[in-house]
Order: structure tokens, then C-alpha cells, then sequence
């Protein structure tokens, strides 16, 4: 068999782990290497090589290898709970920065219980287990759920055409994971369990310094919205995948979708009551990563503001780029569009100081093609019962509108935060839904393949973690634009981003189909799926 490592070019003559085929590369390796890509497949360290192929090896530096470190430390926490509290049930909810929430039923959660999950952890690394991956046929799987009476990976088992059931068993315990695990539980030695709120975080490195823990950012404004949501889908009975399909196959689905669209447009309309008890407000900023929705979210806050006799007047801050020559180069010298220098400070805080003095501009039009700005005679007047309405990646950040004064303006960070897990322990990240709404419209309205959109992720991200996600709790309000029941094949396995496209597909076969003409004409989803009523 022929393997091609970096530049190397290997034969092996029979069967082998990637991690005895590449050990002395492991060992020395700057990070810890806790997976690997084989033919662009993410495998674990002991896969058994069988074939021809290419290997890559995925350390901590990188988002593929911080998100299996991150479901490795998941599965050695529901280890070590079983151990502490054999009698109660554990859910993992939601990412706060480099945290997990997690939350305990039916059961206060104390101090003591977190320095027991703490300890107990810490003593699982320190031994340094095997994990391994089990492959089941039905009937295997169907015998162990017999014996076990466990619902662990059943969501799996449910599919009817999956005939091949996974687990991963370190020593008698065991559980799913829809993902990639390390192959031992001694590769997760930073992290640490500390009380928060009425449940616990499972605190964990960033693959931009993954030898060390990070400061612990408090960020209450965005753990109460989304505090919020799960609260409202556990109410509804609606916080997992097996229920959402559960609704979809007893065609109760319509009824699950107009109550999450109820809640989106009262949540609307409590922003633009918000906004109209203060009529010191002009100015309305919104900002959110990418495919969060805003464009809809800002023309139906506008709808609701109109209500209230308040009418929106938009402005584009990408009309407001600097000249293309003064405009900021990042590290690999390419013009870097993101930066906040990139925008015209200067004239953009004296439009919007003029505008809110009542006084009249003449709006640019920026020229893409040449760089530059144009004035073609369009002119702008703020009326008393018009406000400002922008919205951009900047628009939390001060540095945006600095001549503004704090009460003229309100701040609103807009996010699909999805509260939606397979089950207890396998959630679904907010960056995967977002790139799943991405991936669809990209291919829809902008002639992008799914593997242009996959290979552009990166960069949307690091843009993102840079300009967005560090100004989030300065809003006045953290609206969610996720919806419980949302949620690209032509990418070939010799392709570097087969191995996420794999990953979000097998993500994306557990959801039961809904019938698209079920999502109303004014929801979020259409700017993504299509046929609104809103222009984009």
C-alpha cells in the first residue's frame, strides 16, 4: 500500500494504525495530535490503514483538532458523571466562549458535585485509557440496547437504512459521538470544571493558544438569550433532534414551526418597543456573524418600528471604504476589507453628526471595481421620526461611531445560537448551523459550490473572532435568530474540504425532511432557502 505523508511517499505491506505508521512524526508534533484526515476523511489515530492514500495529522492548533479535543473532554466528562452521579442525568447545552454549560436534572448543582466531576476527570486523563471505536451491525446495537436500557446513540439506531451503529468504549463506559474522538483520554490535559449559574462550564484552550487556559470572559448577555431559547424549547418539549423528527413524522410539524416563528416576531417587537420608549434613539446598529440573518432581521425590525410610527432610513457602511490604496494590508499582505480601518472614519462620524443635526449629505457610492468613492447627486435628510438604520460587521465597536453619543444609539448582536442537541451529550454548534444556511444560499443566489463556501470558512470565522464576537456583550439586546426546526455532495474525496463536507452530511442525515412551503413567506430561513417576501 502507498501512503503519501507531507513530502514523503511511504509502502507499507500490510495493515496498520496511522499512529504506529507515524509515531516518531507524533511525538515531535509542536501540539498535541489527536486525530488525523485519511483520503480527507477525519479518522482516529488508531485507524487501520487498508489502502492507498493521503494522511494529514490534526493537532490543537487547528479548529478540526480543538473541536475533537473538545468532544473527547465531553465524552470524559459523561465518564466521569456516571461514576460521581450513576442515579441523575447530565445535559451539555451550549458554548460559551472557550466553555461548555452543562446543567443537571432534577438535582441542585453544587460546589461539591463540580469538585467531584473535577477530580474524577483529572483522574481518567491522568490514567491515560484507550478510547476505541466499536463498529455494531442493528442486531448488535438492538442487543445492547436491550441489556443496557440506554438511550446513548440511539438517534443512530433510529435511522432505518444506517446498518452500521457506532460507539466509543473506554473501559466499561461507553457512549456516541457523531464526531471524531481522540484516541486516548490522556491527549485533554488542559480544562477545568467550575461552577456557573445554576449548572456548571467545562472550560477548555483555543486553537490559537491551545497550550494554555484562557481568561474566563464573563458573557451574560449572551448566556441569558440563550438561557432563554433552551428554556423555551424544553417547555415546548422541542430541545433535540429525536423530538424535532418525532413532530415531523407525526405531522405535528407545522404546529412546532409557527410557534418558533411567534416567538421570533414577539422578540421583534419587543426590540422596536424597547427603542421607541426612548426617543432619544436615532441610530439602530446591528451586527451578527455571518448568515445570522441580519438582512431579514433588520427589514422586519423595521416593519415593527413603522408600528410605532418610527420610520427606518438605511445606511450601507460599505459605502464608506477608504480608498482602495490607503486601505490596510493583513499579515500576507492582502487588502484586509474587515479591518475597521478599511472604513472612512472621518467622513462616515460626520455624515452621521450631520444627519442626526438635521442637516442634508450627499451619500457616496463606493466603486468596487476601481476602489474608490462616487457622489452621483444622492442626498440624505434625517426627519424627526426617522432613525438610522446600520448594519455591519463593525457596528458594535465604538471605534464606528465614535462622535456619537451612547443614548443617540442602540446596539443589537444578532446570532443563530442553536439550542437544538442530538441528545444529551452531542449538540449542535452555532457554526455549523450558520454554515449550513451559508452553504445553501452561496449555491442559490451567488453560484458558489459548497466547497467554495467550505474553503472561504476559515477566513469567515478568523474575521469574525477579530471584529464581532469580542463586542458582543455591548449590545443592548442579543436577538436569536436560530429556529428549532432549520437544520452538497459534488465534493470529491480527493479534496481537502471533503473531510468537513462528510462531517456536516453526516451531521445533516439524522433530520427528517420538512416541506419547504411549511416556513412563512417572512422567516429568517427564506434569505437562505429562498421564495420570502423581503429583497436581498
Amino acid at each position: 500500500m502507498k501512503i503519501q505523508y507531507k513530502d514523503k511517499k511511504m509502502e507499507i505491506q500490510k495493515p496498520t494504525t496511522i499512529k504506529q505508521l507515524l509515531e516518531s512524526e507524533i511525538k515531535v508534533s509542536e501540539h498535541e495530535v489527536v486525530a488525523a484526515t485519511f483520503n480527507n476523511e477525519y479518522v482516529n489515530l488508531n485507524y487501520e490503514i487498508k489502502e492507498d492514500g493521503e494522511i494529514k495529522l490534526i493537532d490543537l492548533a487547528s479548529k478540526a483538532g480543538m473541536r475533537i479535543y473538545r468532544s473527547t473532554l465531553i465524552y470524559i466528562l459523561g465518564m466521569a458523571f456516571e461514576r460521581v452521579c450513576p442515579q441523575y442525568k447530565m445535559t451539555v447545552n451550549y458554548q460559551l466562549s472557550n466553555s461548555m454549560f452543562c446543567d443537571i436534572d432534577n438535582i441542585e448543582t453544587t460546589e461539591e458535585i463540580v469538585q467531584r466531576l473535577n477530580d474524577e476527570m483529572r483522574k481518567i486523563v491522568k490514567e491515560d485509557l484507550p478510547i476505541k471505536q466499536v463498529i455494531m451491525t442493528r442486531e448488535e446495537a438492538q442487543k445492547l440496547y436491550d441489556e443496557t436500557d440506554t438511550s446513548k446513540g440511539r438517534l443512530q439506531f433510529d435511522l432505518e437504512d444506517n446498518n452500521e451503529i457506532y460507539m466509543y468504549y473506554c473501559g466499561e463506559y461507553f457512549n456516541y459521538c457523531y464526531g471524531t474522538l481522540a484516541d486516548r483520554t490522556g491527549a485533554t490535559k488542559i480544562f477545568e470544571i467550575i461552577k456557573y449559574s445554576d449548572g456548571f462550564l467545562m472550560r477548555y484552550p483555543s486553537s490559537n493558544a491551545p497550550e494554555q487556559m484562557p481568561k474566563l470572559i464573563q458573557t451574560k448577555k449572551l448566556a441569558w438569550a440563550l438561557d432563554e431559547y433552551d428554556d423555551i424549547h424544553k417547555i415546548l418539549d422541542m430541545n433535540t433532534v429525536y423530538k424535532l423528527n418525532k413532530a415531523v413524522k407525526e405531522d405535528n410539524i407545522k404546529d412546532v414551526i409557527m410557534l418558533d416563528e411567534a416567538l421570533h416576531e414577539k422578540k421583534i417587537a419587543n426590540i422596536a418597543d424597547d427603542i421607541a420608549k426612548n426617543r432619544n434613539i436615532k441610530m439602530i446598529l446591528i451586527a451578527g456573524p455571518s448568515s445570522s440573518g441580519k438582512t431579514t432581521f433588520a427589514q422586519r425590525l423595521g416593519l415593527q418600528l413603522k408600528i410605532n410610527r418610527i420610520k427606518p432610513v438605511t445606511i450601507s457602511v460599505d459605502n464608506y471604504f477608504v480608498e482602495r490604496e490607503q486601505t490596510p494590508r493583513d499579515e500576507d499582505g492582502k487588502y484586509d476589507f474587515e479591518n475597521i480601518e478599511a472604513i472612512d472614519l472621518d467622513l462616515f462620524n460626520e455624515h452621521l453628526t450631520k444627519l442626526l443635526n438635521g442637516e442634508e449629505i450627499e451619500m457616496p457610492e463606493f466603486d468596487f471595481h476601481v476602489g474608490t468613492k462616487r457622489y452621483n447627486g444622492k442626498k440624505l435628510k434625517l426627519e424627526k421620526d426617522e432613525v438610522l438604520v446600520i448594519e455591519g460587521i463593525h457596528c458594535l465597536n465604538d471605534k464606528l461611531t465614535s462622535s456619537i453619543s451612547k443614548d443617540q444609539k442602540y446596539k443589537v448582536y444578532i446570532s443563530a445560537l442553536t439550542v437544538l442537541n442530538m441528545d444529551r451529550y452531542n449538540r449542535i454548534s452555532s457554526t455549523d448551523t450558520r454554515l449550513v444556511r451559508r452553504i445553501v444560499r452561496d449555491y442559490q443566489f451567488r453560484g458558489y459550490s459548497a466547497k467554495q463556501t467550505i474553503a472561504a470558512w476559515y477566513m469567515v470565522n478568523r474575521g469574525e473572532e477579530k471584529n464581532i464576537f469580542p463586542y458582543q456583550e455591548n449590545a443592548n439586546v442579543i436577538f436569536n435568530t436560530s429556529l428549532i426546526y432549520e437544520l452538497l455532495e459534488e465534493i470529491k474525496p480527493e479534496e481537502p474540504e471533503y473531510a468537513e463536507a462528510r462531517r456536516l452530511i453526516n451531521m445533516l442525515r439524522y433530520f427528517e425532511i420538512i416541506p419547504a412551503e411549511y416556513v412563512p413567506a417572512n422567516s429568517l430561513i427564506k434569505e437562505f432557502v429562498g421564495g420570502g417576501n423581503f429583497k436581498y
